[in-house]
């Protein structure tokens, strides 16, 4: 059993033998932080200057401080005389451990990849994926970030992303707003048309330089129905929808058109035979 003063004397010995290397691995490691953050911080105002895409500067950035980390810690371990090629030679089994163990997210990795490589959709484009609809606000190593219209934080693993259905909402720049409306029939077509394309017109959220479409898409004896289709920029797809609705009902009733007739049902009780 160890007394005391042999206790003292082997600390002091491993102080006085390793301390030193301690304080200058913690010392390396506090300054090596600083200049990361220092670097990734000349990056992005780089990045910015130069306008490289924004969907890769998040991915670039991610990946660059990962890499700029894991140098740290080679270095400090050698700073600590940790033989550095035992470690890495331990890291790359770790890594090989790791990866069979989290092969989704190397499978995410991957998929970001191919999303920063193929761009199905860039940030700030309105997307539906996976269930969702929402606004991307970054691309990531690993997922990519939604805003919904509620303001929700929608968070989609890239893996899925790369392989499943994507619909882009503002690919093209524009998306049609699709309605149905009915009048009366003793109105006729071409009044209640007119009356409609009024509308359309008022409509500060409908874009001007592209033909809209008032189709006749059914005719009963009592209404005739209508099928509205309005172009507009896809962030102003709720505006153009809610202002036609509120607006057709006011301008029918200034230009006197009247709703359908409720249908009259006869029903006719057969005499049941003795």
């Amino acid at each position: 059993m160890l007394d005391l003063t042999t206790f003292k004397n082997q600390l002091m010995a491993a102080i006085t033998q390793y301390g030193g290397k301690v304080l200058l691995a913690i010392l390396a490691f506090i300054i090596g932080r600083m200049l990361i953050g220092t670097i990734m911080r000349f990056l992005s105002t780089r990045m910015n200057s130069a306008k490289i895409d924004r969907d890769v500067q998040p991915f670039l950035l991610s990946l660059t401080s990962v890499t700029f980390n894991i140098m740290l810690l080679l270095s400090c371990a050698g700073v600590l005389g940790v033989q550095t090629t035992s470690f890495v030679a331990i890291l790359g089994a770790a890594g090989l451990a790791v990866g069979l163990a989290l092969q989704g997210s190397l499978a995410n990795f991957a998929g970001g990849v191919i999303i920063l490589i193929f761009k199905p959709f860039r940030v700030g484009d309105l997307v539906s994926a996976q269930g969702f609809t929402g606004h991307v606000e970054a691309i990531r190593i690993f997922d990519t970030v939604l805003l919904t219209p509620d303001n929700k934080t929608i968070t989609l693993p890239n893996g899925g992303l790369s392989t499943g259905a994507i619909t882009n909402i503002s690919g093209k720049g524009k998306i049609r707003v699709d309605m149905v409306f009915a009048a009366g029939a003793p109105n006729g077509v071409d009044k209640i048309r007119a009356s409609i394309q009024k509308v359309i017109a008022s409509c500060p959220s409908a874009h001007k330089d592209i033909e809209h479409d008032v189709l006749v898409t059914k005719l009963t004896e009592n209404a005739i129905f209508f099928d509205v289709r309005v172009w507009t920029h896809p962030d102003r797809y709720w505006d153009v929808y809610y202002f036609i609705h509120e607006h057709i009902s006011k301008q029918f009733a200034t230009d006197s058109i009247l709703a359908p007739a409720p249908a009259e049902v006869h029903v006719v009780m057969q005499p049941t035979k003795a």
